[in-house]
């Protein structure tokens, strides 16, 4: 009877994860996915455990999952953890546990941790983005000034990934903050005094 209600309760969990990813981020492919994974790590864990293979099957099962790299499309770090949830949920939802609330307060806590962190008001002002950028820039303070100008908003790290001097180009990795529009003018024009002052410097 708890097998039951666990594995009822992992389908729940699921279908609101699922339901979630999509809501925010439109990948029908990878729900399919999800799905399709937790449902089979259910299934198969459930045998597994049913046949009392020993206490190691849920890690077991786990370390030999997560080692599968999906080489059809590229997936970002919050749709890996998406990922993970998932195969966590059916693992927990198919191994018996001695107290039956323990599983599903662990299901619901997992499922709650990754809703929440993923929320679009969470961090929303930070983002990350790769860009290549016209010109071959080798100083640091007039890349990061451009950069905030370019994108509106405060630079908080940058990482040159590639200066190419024949094509005149600049590949960065940056992470940044957006600025609210009320002081974005004042930004922008710190950034460019900033950009100024390190040309004149290299001039001199």
């Amino acid at each position: 009877m708890d097998q039951i209600v666990l594995v009822a309760v992992d389908l729940v969990a699921i279908g609101l994860l699922t339901s979630t990813y999509f809501r925010r981020h439109r990948r029908r492919d990878l729900v399919v996915a999800y799905l399709g994974m937790n449902v089979g790590v259910l299934a198969v864990a459930s045998t597994l455990s049913s046949a009392a293979i020993g206490a190691g099957l849920g890690l077991g099962l786990f370390g030999v999952l997560s080692i599968i790299r999906l080489r059809s499309t590229e997936i970002d770090q919050r749709e890996v953890a998406y990922y993970f949830a998932a195969l966590a949920l059916g693992i927990l939802g198919a191994l018996p546990a001695q107290v039956l609330w323990h599983s599903v307060v662990f299901m619901a806590l997992l499922l709650l941790t990754v809703v929440v962190a993923d929320h679009p008001r969470v961090l929303r002002r930070h983002h990350r983005q790769e860009l290549v950028l016209d010109g071959a820039v080798l100083d640091r303070v007039a890349l990061v000034a451009r950069l905030e100008g370019l994108l509106g908003a405060r630079v908080h790290q940058v990482a040159v990934q590639r200066v190419d001097l024949v094509d005149d180009t600049t590949w960065v990795d940056v992470r940044y903050e957006t600025v609210p529009p009320s002081r974005r003018r004042g930004h922008g024009e710190t950034g460019r005094e900033a950009a100024r002052t390190s040309t004149a410097g290299a001039g001199s």
